[in-house]
């Protein structure tokens, strides 16, 4: 589900970096938004990410 249905943008994985430089396991995910797209000429609900969104709106 957490993944964006244009670029494939899913959730990486790496550390919180503390003073000490310990270092705890930490996510990164993308911003995610479930938005109405027409596709030719059909509405269909996708899962972009905010840079994907951007992008589009961009071209259209």
């Amino acid at each position: 589900m957490a993944k964006c249905e244009v670029c494939g943008k899913a959730t990486t994985f790496g550390h919180n970096r503390s003073f000490s430089m310990r270092a705890t396991n930490r996510t990164f995910r993308p911003n995610l938004q479930r938005v109405t797209v027409v596709e030719n000429g059909r509405k269909v609900k996708k899962v972009l990410c905010a840079k994907c969104i951007r992008t589009m709106a961009k071209t259209a």
